[in-house]
């Protein structure tokens, strides 16, 4: 991580260098005796750059390679130099060509944005092939820890490893094929003698606020990381807020926002973005159309009856990639899966030209039109059949709170790869934690996930 943090410094310095030069040279064109100080003042601009994000603490190693606090802190480091020229120009009476500072600050930030985004994702495929990952100590009950092994194991990117347990006198053995290394008492021990960087303390009884602050007090003499995992996490993490009353940290759990404002806000930024994208892609629509009309006998789209929200149905519209008797069919197929989804991998009835519109996620853009008719949204759960909604619990019942999106966590997250009770611990988190933020982040990695195509049958 230090290694990760000189390389974001460097970043950093070259960014500000180019946007400094690249201001210099558009407004100015030359350099006279009247630019000097602006030649200056973009040899000055790497090094205030740097330390204005470091004193944002954009550096600390907690958000470097993960959530988007990182890049939001780098924006209002922007916005803060900014702010901070305008008004001292205006307090000293200082001439300050707004040129300058409007294209040289912004393409800083900009820039910067791009260096942190390139870093991360060569942080990502190292920690995909099990570098620079830190090695994490489980402390909680077995079928907790067993959990949180399988989805640190399914999510590398976040560069947790667990090389060892402790649990609560439940023997020796392993969980998950990591070693139970003792009880609750030798957490300290088995750090030391696995070399282990980080403890991550699972919701558990046993361990009561008096044990966690001792334990605390013991790993810090090593300078050993603790993270703590509430049990309302998977719930309401993004919701939840520590405030203090009578001297005790107490938990706060805020309620979703799924009406009001946001929703409205939600709703148009689909409606008008799903229908530019309609405009651009006209010509695409009218290429794919003949294609696949010309590869296979019947209707270039298809029809399919779904549930939106509030469990109201509508009919959803793609590219047809199957045989035109792909339903008839249908009862003589069995599914890969057992569960509510009906998934096989190798679909005899996917033609050719289906198939490769299936890989890239291409049958499914005239879903747009369903986001500007209202039925669905670009960024929601996946959309069920009314089969498989008649056979939801009342826990699964609460994805239909939203609508239905083209893309998801489900989508950026493996897609078809994704057994059913992943898909709907991914819809739930959605619904949970819906934003407009979250939604442009989960748009930025669909591209990404859609031109890799794995997952997608």
């Amino acid at each position: 991580m230090r290694r990760h943090r000189r390389r974001a410094v460097v970043g950093d310095l070259g960014s500000a260098s180019l946007a400094g030069a690249v201001a210099l040279f558009v407004r100015f064109g030359e350099v006279t005796p009247y630019v000097v100080p602006y030649v200056v003042l973009s040899a000055a601009l790497p090094v205030v750059w740097v330390c204005v994000v470091a004193l944002n603490r954009a550096y600390e190693p907690r958000l470097i390679g993960l959530g988007s606090e990182e890049f939001q802190r780098v924006f209002q480091c922007g916005f803060m130099l900014t702010a901070a020229l305008a008004v001292g120009a205006y307090l000293t009476k200082t001439e300050v060509a707004r040129g300058y500072v409007v294209m040289a600050i912004p393409l800083a930030t900009l820039l910067t944005l791009l260096t942190r985004y390139g870093l991360r994702r060569s942080l990502h495929r190292m920690r995909a092939n099990g570098r620079c990952m830190r090695r994490v100590v489980a402390v909680g009950h077995r079928a907790a820890v067993a959990e949180l092994v399988r989805r640190f194991r399914l999510e590398r990117y976040h560069g947790m490893e667990v090389v060892g347990a402790c649990l609560p006198h439940d023997g020796m053995g392993d969980v998950e094929g990591v070693p139970v290394l003792g009880d609750f008492s030798d957490v300290p021990l088995v750090v030391g003698q696995i070399a282990a960087d980080t403890v991550a303390v699972l919701a558990c009884p046993d361990m009561d606020g008096v044990a966690l602050r001792r334990l605390a007090w013991r790993l810090e003499k090593t300078g050993t990381d603790l993270i703590v995992a509430p049990a309302l996490m998977e719930v309401a993490g993004p919701r939840i807020s520590i405030r203090p009353a009578a001297g005790l940290p107490l938990l706060h759990v805020d309620h979703p926002e799924i009406s009001g404002l946001r929703r409205l806000v939600k709703n148009l930024f689909d409606r008008i973005g799903a229908g530019l994208l309609l405009l651009a892609l006209l010509p695409l629509f009218v290429g794919m159309t003949a294609a696949i009309r010309s590869s296979s006998p019947g209707p270039a789209f298809f029809r399919q009856t779904r549930v939106g929200r509030d469990g109201a149905e509508f009919t959803i519209y793609k590219f047809r990639t199957m045989g035109a008797d792909a339903e008839r069919l249908k009862i003589d197929l069995s599914s890969d899966e057992r569960g509510v989804l009906f998934k096989i991998r190798n679909d005899p009835r996917v033609t050719p030209l289906g198939a490769w519109l299936r890989r890239h996620s291409l049958d499914e853009l005239p879903q747009l039109i369903n986001v500007v008719l209202g039925h669905m949204s670009l960024v929601g759960p996946r959309p069920p059949l009314p089969e498989e909604v008649a056979r939801y619990g009342d826990d699964v019942r609460r994805r239909l709170l939203v609508k239905p999106g083209m893309t998801g966590l489900w989508q950026v997250n493996g897609r078809s790869d994704l057994s059913w009770e992943e898909s709907v611990r991914l819809d739930l988190r959605y619904v949970e934690s819906w934003s407009l933020t979250l939604d442009l982040q989960i748009l930025w990695k669909t591209w990404s996930a859609v031109a890799r195509g794995a997952g997608a049958y």
